[in-house]
């Protein structure tokens, strides 16, 4: 055997394994994972909300139609029901409303299977005053956050301390005072945005 032929079967050789060693090659590479999927802007947690005045409401207690309703809140807070008559319902969330229908309603239906379920937000009106450049009251249906509120008033005027917003909330009958620093918040070196409930009114000095 020549060197010619010798030369020619060693090509072919190679030229048999090489696809075989980058495809084991690619396989050993571990698989890039897959970027986690972003989460949907502008959804509220369910769990978070707080029925305000005029929402509607769909109470159902489970074999029981005559107490199951649609029910609107009231603007002092409260809905009727059949046999509890007014039960407070503004400034609880859906769950907390239901653990005190059915506690309210041990009397009557022992074990009683209650469900609260939001049908219409029509209550969140939230006050915005100050240095903004269209201040008034405004009307929110779902999450709020005071960069939101200040969104839909048009932005800060040229003289506004930014530092020092203050968001004046009545929790209980307690008026409370809640310092916000809005640059902060825009420049991430604190916990974000806050979160404003019904009635709030945002202080733009």
């Amino acid at each position: 055997m020549n060197t010619r032929t010798l030369l020619c079967g060693s090509l072919v050789l190679l030229s048999m394994t090489m696809p075989a060693l980058a495809a084991a090659q690619t396989a050993a590479l571990p698989t890039p994972a897959a970027p986690p999927m972003p989460a949907a802007a502008g959804t509220m947690p369910v769990a978070d909300y707080q029925i305000g005045p005029e929402d509607v409401l769909d109470i159902a207690v489970w074999n029981n139609p005559g107490m199951s309703r649609t029910t609107p809140v009231r603007p002092d807070g409260m809905i009727s029901l059949p046999l509890l008559n007014d039960v407070q319902a503004a400034g609880l969330t859906p769950m907390q409303l239901r653990e005190q229908i059915a506690t309210k309603l041990a009397d009557y239906l022992p074990n009683a299977e209650v469900s609260v379920i939001v049908r219409e937000v029509n209550h969140f009106k939230v006050s915005v005053l100050g240095e903004v450049k269209k201040p008034g009251r405004y009307d929110f249906k779902g999450q709020a956050t005071v960069l939101d509120a200040i969104a839909l008033a048009g932005g800060f005027n040229d003289f506004a301390a930014r530092s020092k917003i203050t968001i004046l909330r009545n929790d209980n009958g307690t008026s409370k005072r809640i310092p916000v620093n809005y640059n902060k918040i825009v420049s991430a070196s604190e916990g974000g945005d806050v979160r404003l409930r019904p009635g709030d009114i945002v202080l733009v000095p």
